[in-house]
């Protein structure tokens, strides 16, 4: 088998620019939004990750057009020598910082190999269609722009090593719009990449918290290039990957459009059936696993799971996204199917829980329910059973940023 991870040579922006490239996530961000947060940009890399707001708002986000349109805006920014590749592959370290939370990573080539035989470990389904866009855009730019975030075991040597690294210039150092702060390091010292190499292969597996579409492109792109004479580039993605100790999963809420037929009271009681509700001053922030925050006709309650409906042997049925919806959603709402059904909806904790009560006091919806976020060793557990979540299970926070160090497939 090959490597777990190997050193690349990334596209990235020369430091100057590094501020003016820099862009969200292409996928935390409508069309709408991208085309707001680009305007007078030229060098944001939503126009590559986003390029649909360079073309008539009538093109479908899917079309043709729109990946000749990243492909043009990426070459672009090579041509004008604001993106540039380093010579040599390296290892580059990366650190965000929000507020007082502070996470410093790996930015790496994960090996499509490892990832095929569950080395590298997923948790969720992916939807085919969001797969084909990202093949389609990897093609397109015969590259990988979207890292994948892993999550890996454990280890003070590893964070030891990608530590040192902070300690010299670094080649970006910006702080985004929303606050949070950027900053990368290379590793071009070769007994440093080495040894970074050999502890991360030593490692027992990885895991995906976010990327799962794009983990899965890249091994359907290599796969097709497989046995044609490609080089093995595409046998690798770009990732980043963060000690899962130093990462900070949000709650993700869930809210609902309305009772199922009951009233406040009936509904009430029909929660107290599974739960002790006991109605709280100020609002219901959830302090511990089976316990949650129910806003409801402008008042907030504390839930607590009755502890003999959790099924603790199951590392799936007990989260509490799934004890929710066992005890809850579906027996009392009549919501069953998370993915479809248009009842409900998701509200990241990253909006706080004035969002839900928004949500509920306009009308729009009926009740909120606070969660209390989902724990990596969860996630983890989930992943090494060979399991999936729950839909909206996981809200990680901060978020990397698109274009900062791009992997090229040649």
């Amino acid at each position: 088998m090959p490597a777990l991870i190997r050193p690349f040579t990334a596209l990235r922006p020369r430091p100057e620019h590094a501020a003016a490239v820099a862009a969200p996530p292409y996928d935390v961000l409508s069309s709408d939004e991208a085309r707001v947060r680009a305007a007078g940009k030229p060098h944001s890399f939503l126009h590559i990750s986003k390029a649909e707001i360079d073309l008539p708002p009538e093109v479908d986000h899917y079309a043709p057009e729109v990946y000749a349109k990243s492909a043009e805006n990426l070459h672009k920014l090579i041509n004008d020598n604001i993106l540039i590749r380093d010579e040599k592959p390296c290892y580059y370290a990366y650190r965000l910082v929000m507020g007082s939370h502070t996470q410093t990573g790996l930015i790496a080539a994960a090996s499509v190999a490892h990832y095929d035989t569950n080395r590298i470990r997923k948790h969720e389904f992916t939807r085919p269609d969001k797969e084909d866009d990202r093949v389609r855009q990897i093609e397109a730019l015969n590259a990988q722009t979207g890292p994948v975030l892993l999550a890996h075991p454990d280890s003070d040597e590893a964070e030891r090593l990608v530590a040192a690294a902070t300690a010299g210039t670094p080649i970006a150092d910006l702080t985004a719009d929303d606050g949070i702060k950027h900053t990368l390091w290379r590793i071009d010292d070769e007994a440093a990449i080495a040894r970074i190499s050999t502890v991360v292969d030593a490692m027992p597996a990885l895991y995906i918290a976010d990327g799962h579409h794009r983990s899965a492109a890249a091994s359907r792109v290599a796969a097709a290039r497989r046995g044609k004479g490609r080089p093995d580039s595409a046998e690798y993605f770009l990732a980043v990957i963060f000690p899962a100790r130093q990462m900070r999963i949000l709650d993700y809420n869930r809210v609902v459009r309305d009772l199922n037929g009951h009233t406040v009271e009936s509904f009430l009681a029909a929660v107290a059936e599974r739960c002790t509700v006991t109605p709280a001053e100020g609002r219901a922030t959830p302090p511990a696993t089976g316990c949650f925050g129910l806003y409801l006709a402008k008042r907030w309650y504390h839930l607590k799971i009755k502890p003999e409906l959790v099924p603790t042997q199951d590392p799936v049925r007990r989260l509490d996204v799934s004890v929710l919806s066992e005890q809850i959603l579906a027996p009392v709402l009549g919501i069953a199917d998370l993915r479809r059904d248009t009842r409900i909806d998701f509200v990241g904790g990253i909006r706080g829980l004035g969002e839900l009560e928004k949500r509920v006091d306009s009308g729009e919806m009926a009740v909120a329910f606070a969660m209390y976020p989902t724990q990596l060793g969860e996630l983890m557990s989930v992943a090494d059973a060979g399991e999936v979540m729950p839909p909206k299970s996981t809200w990680f926070e901060p978020k990397l940023a698109d274009g900062l160090a791009s992997h090229v497939l040649d």
